[in-house]
Formats: structure tokens, C-alpha cells, sequence
């Protein structure tokens, strides 16, 4: 008899250890918690969990269930099922329908026993009767008018059972992550349970944010007090969907700045702005949420101006070294020296923090006191919410010096914002477009608001200098290679972002857009959707020569402040030069 060979019988023997249903498959799907979730061993909330997955890793989806909303995770270094994780509670990459349908069970601890009714599933119970209640309410810029569904006429006593919320989570419409949000729990928020499903696992809420009072949680998010199964239950899957009516996403600016009102939209510039809100959307990041984007948008020729969530407030990043810039020219009776000019470069181009913490030395005797400039001369030009009290990095050069933040009209808790380094949109744009208007014929807001501090040549040179960041990514790749943008780009672990003016054949404009994702936020995610909104606005103006694809985006791994062009631009700054 032929002997089988050594390694045959080991990768059969390793084989024979997967679950029988397995079959490991590259579907190139991933999945990423959108905070915490449980891995279950089988598509259900019956079994205890087998695990849990926490945001800033993903798994690959290596199955899904045929029937209900689960997907079955994979080991990213073998791709053998760790278990499986309710969809609504994950961020998933990749088009699902190309994973194969699996009905794998993993060998986890029985979860404890519930005592469960027996449960007629077709037979009709009082939440299953809805009442036809018309309502309107907003969602995320939709207006849904809805046929809700009242409360069965024994809601009106407490059931004694809660549900409290373990993670952020949606409110839906109906039992199923294809159903509208109503609205966003997060945790710690407690609910009084109503009803639950027998087909799925979600449960009924009593939710009186919205006309009906009643909306659907999945039941893996939230902490049950109470037998669910006492409540009346539901069966049906088919609920009537609301009707969906578009309404205008992109709002125009109100001014932030004295003496400037920003022009009335053109239904272009307004349903481009439409667009932009859809990308957001479309990519998970939605202002209900804590996994946000905001956006401004301002056209330099007529004056028209789009912002999303510009009433948040940021950790303001390197995004803040562009009003560091500004303070250090508001500062200056002269041309940069060559110290002075070798530490704008490697601020604005290499985002250097410690050459900006000498630049605000320079400002203010001391990195603290140069902050404190710097904040007081962004109110003086009339923004409220961008601010920074304290150097940017713990340099053991600098002597600590105790220091408060500021407030800011600003939603200041959404994000988790720096609170020492803040910024929004919304102020990071009027900035740029303050810079723009002075470099272009010397006057705007801030030639308005502080006279002879700054003049035509300095605000060309701050525009110049950004002209010189060159990082092969975000805004830059999304115009062609040959277009002028001055650009300061930042991100720290959970918040990415790109702010600057871009010149372009048909049209200069200002764009800003910052993402954030609590914890950890992908570059994977935020870089190429940035890159795609920057496309999307370079081609609005400039319909004739659009492009057809963003370049390839490739970040240098270190920057030179020798090379060429840097020093080049450290001679120019010198000598009071720019090519703007």
C-alpha cells in the first residue's frame, strides 16, 4: 500500500479540525466594530459570546447567514471563523453579496436559559395591528413622513423589562438594519422594552423622540432587565416603509466673519453641495453619529459658501499651524530671517510640532504665550471656536505652565475634541479664504480687522509656503498634479483632515473637510474619500478638462527639509519672494 506523505496527513488532520460547513474563501469583505460586539457562536443571540471585537481592527467576513443580519468573522491571519457578529453593530467594507452563505456553529458555553414561551409565529398579536398615524420628522437632511406605529393598548403600563445600551447604536424603523434610523442610542441610555421579535433578534422600544413613540433595537446591543419574553411579540418582517423626501442638504453659510455675508447659492453650487453630503453619507460617516464628517466649500468668485457640521468642534491638529502661520505674519514689522523661515518650512511642510512650538515662541517670547496671541488674534478677526492655549507636543525645552481651556459655541463634546486645540470647518475656511482674499488684492477681513499688520506680499507668501506641502494625498490627488494647492493637512488617531485653496483653470476655491471616527479612525477609510470629494469639486469647476480618476495617492514616509524645493522655498521666503 502507498504511504500517504507526511504533510498530506497534517494539513488533512488540520483540516479535519475546521468546523465541516467551513470552507475558508478571500471575499476581500471586512468588518470593523463600530465600538464593541460580541462574537456569537452562531447567527443568534441564544448562545453566550465566544468573544468580542473592538473598533481599529478588522476581521474579514468569511461567511453570512442565509436568513438573518449576521456575519460570520474570520482570524485576519488564517481566515478560520472566530464567530459571528450581528451586521448593525459593524462597519462593513466590500460588497457582502459576493460572501458565500455559511451555517457554521462554533462550540461556545451555553448561554443561561431563559424560560421561553411557546409562541404561535403566525398568529397575530396586539403590536402586529399598527395604526395608520401620519408623521413628519427630519433625518439626517431626509424628511420621512411615515405611517408609525401606535402603541398596543396595553403600552400605556410600565412592563417592567429595560434594555440598556451597551454601545452606540440606531434606532430603526423597523426590526433590521434596512430599516430608517429613527435616531441614535448610546450607551448607558435605558429604554422601556415593548415588544420583541420572534423571527429576529431586535425588540421594541418606547422611544418618544418620534411621533408614535415606538422604535426597534437589536437585542445584542442592550442590557436586558426583565423577561422580553412576557411582552407581547411580533412576527411579521414586512413593515410599511416610510416614504423618503429629499430635502436640500447643503445650507449656506452664515457669516462668521464682521462685514462679509456670503452669497446666495445657485442651484449648481447647491446641489453639488448635495453630492458632497451624499459621500459622507453614503461612506458611514453621519453628523447623528459618533463616527462624523463635516465639510465647507466657498467658491472665491461669487462668493458662495456650503458647510456640513460646522458646528462641531474638532481637535484642531496640524490644521491649526495655518493660524499659527498667520500669527507668526501678523507678528512680523519684516521679512523672515533664516531661522524664522527654516521653521515655517518645517511647520507648514514637514508639520514639524516642534518647529511649530519655536514659531510660537517667536510670537509670544514663549510657546504659551504665543498661543494665547495666536487665540486672541482669531477672535479679533471674529472666530469664536478655533483656538489653542498650550504648545503642541510635551518638550522637556518648555517649562509647563498650568492653563484653561476656553469655551467655544461649538459642540465641544461630540467629537472629544484636544481641549487645548480646537477648530472647526466652518472657521478654518473663512481663515483661508481671509488669506486668499488679502493675497489677492489686499484686502478682506484681515486686512480689515488689523490694518497695516498684513499686506499683500505676506498673505502671498503664507499661501506660497502651503504651496509647498506636498504629501501625495488627500486633496492634492483629487486635482491634477499640475493645479496649485496651498494646503495643511493633520491627523491624529481618531480625526483626519485637509484644509486649503486650491487655484484652479476654471475657478479658485476653498475647501475643508475633517472625518472622525472614535478611538481609531482607518486611513483606509478617511483618505480616499476626502481624495474622492476633492475630485468631485475640482470637476464641478472645471467641466470642460474633468478628471476622470483621483491620482495615486503614495504619502513619502519622511520629509526632506533639504531637498530642492523646500530649500528653495526658504530662500524665497527670505527674500520676500512668491510665485503666487
Amino acid at each position: 500500500m502507498k504511504k500517504t506523505p507526511l504533510f498530506i496527513t497534517l494539513l488533512i488532520a488540520q483540516l479535519m479540525l475546521l468546523p465541516l460547513a467551513f470552507a475558508i474563501q478571500v471575499t476581500g469583505v471586512t468588518a470593523e466594530a463600530i465600538s464593541v460586539a460580541n462574537l456569537r457562536p452562531d447567527p443568534s443571540v441564544n448562545g453566550a459570546p465566544v468573544g468580542e471585537i473592538n473598533a481599529g481592527t478588522r476581521y474579514p467576513v468569511v461567511g453570512r447567514s442565509e436568513f438573518f443580519p449576521w456575519v460570520l468573522l474570520g482570524d485576519p491571519a488564517t481566515g478560520a471563523p472566530l464567530g459571528w457578529v450581528f451586521q448593525d453593530v459593524v462597519s462593513i467594507s466590500g460588497d457582502l453579496n459576493t460572501v458565500p452563505f455559511s451555517a457554521v456553529t462554533l462550540n461556545g458555553d451555553p448561554a443561561p436559559s431563559l424560560s421561553t414561551p411557546t409562541v404561535q409565529v403566525d398568529a397575530p398579536t396586539v403590536s402586529e395591528a399598527p395604526i395608520a398615524t401620519p408623521t413628519q420628522f427630519e433625518l439626517s437632511g431626509v424628511a420621512l413622513s411615515a405611517i408609525a406605529t401606535e402603541a398596543p393598548p396595553t403600552a400605556t403600563v410600565l412592563t417592567g423589562v429595560l434594555g440598556t445600551v451597551t454601545g452606540e447604536v440606531n434606532v430603526r424603523y423597523g426590526p433590521g438594519v434596512d430599516y430608517p434610523r429613527i435616531g441614535v442610542a448610546r450607551q448607558g441610555d435605558i429604554f422601556e422594552v415593548t415588544a420583541y421579535h420572534t423571527q429576529v433578534p431586535w425588540v421594541q422600544i418606547r422611544y418618544e423622540a418620534v411621533s408614535g413613540g415606538f422604535g426597534w433595537l437589536a437585542l445584542d446591543l442592550i442590557d436586558v432587565q426583565g423577561d422580553i419574553y412576557s411582552l407581547p411579540s411580533v412576527s411579521r418582517l414586512n413593515f410599511d416603509l416610510p416614504t423618503l423626501t429629499p430635502t436640500p442638504n447643503a445650507v449656506q453659510m452664515a457669516s462668521g466673519l464682521p462685514n462679509f455675508t456670503s452669497a446666495p447659492l445657485s442651484p449648481e453650487f447647491a446641489a453639488l453641495g448635495d453630492d458632497l453630503w451624499a459621500k459622507l453619507l453614503d461612506q458611514g460617516f453621519e453628523p447623528e453619529t459618533s463616527r462624523l464628517g463635516s465639510l465647507f466649500l466657498m467658491d472665491l468668485q461669487t462668493g458662495e459658501a456650503i458647510a456640513f457640521g460646522d458646528d462641531i468642534a474638532y481637535s484642531g491638529m496640524s490644521l491649526s499651524k495655518i493660524s499659527i502661520l498667520s500669527g507668526m505674519f501678523y507678528s512680523l514689522d519684516r521679512l523672515p530671517d533664516g531661522e524664522e523661515a527654516r521653521n515655517l518650512a518645517s511647520m507648514m511642510i514637514c508639520s514639524e510640532n516642534t518647529s511649530s512650538n519655536r514659531i510660537l515662541a517667536y510670537i509670544g517670547g514663549d510657546p504659551y504665550s504665543g498661543a494665547t496671541t495666536v487665540t486672541n488674534m482669531l477672535r479679533d478677526l471674529g472666530l469664536r471656536e478655533t483656538f489653542m492655549v498650550a504648545p503642541f507636543l510635551i518638550d522637556p525645552n518648555i517649562t509647563p505652565q498650568p492653563v484653561s481651556a476656553p469655551g467655544s459655541p461649538a459642540d465641544q463634546t461630540r467629537t472629544n475634541p484636544d481641549p487645548f486645540n480646537q477648530m472647526t470647518v466652518g472657521e478654518m475656511g473663512w481663515m483661508l479664504y481671509s488669506i486668499y482674499q488679502c493675497a489677492v488684492d489686499g484686502t478682506g477681513p484681515l486686512v480689515a480687522a488689523f490694518g497695516g499688520a498684513f499686506d499683500q506680499r505676506e498673505c502671498q507668501q503664507m499661501l506660497y509656503l502651503m504651496r509647498g506641502n506636498k504629501i501625495g494625498a488627500l486633496i492634492e490627488v483629487g486635482v491634477p498634479e499640475n493645479v496649485a494647492v496651498a494646503h495643511k493637512h493633520g491627523w491624529i488617531d481618531d480625526t483626519h483632515g485637509d484644509a486649503g485653496v486650491i487655484t484652479t483653470p476654471g475657478g479658485d476655491y476653498v475647501l475643508v473637510v475633517v472625518l472622525h471616527n472614535p478611538t481609531w479612525l482607518n486611513f483606509e477609510d478617511s483618505f480616499p474619500l476626502i481624495e474622492d470629494i476633492s475630485l468631485t469639486v475640482y470637476n464641478y469647476f472645471n467641466p470642460n478638462a474633468p478628471m476622470t480618476a483621483t491620482r495615486e495617492s503614495n504619502v513619502p514616509e519622511t520629509c526632506d527639509m533639504a531637498a530642492d524645493e523646500v530649500v528653495t522655498v526658504i530662500d524665497d521666503l527670505m527674500r520676500g519672494r512668491s510665485d503666487f
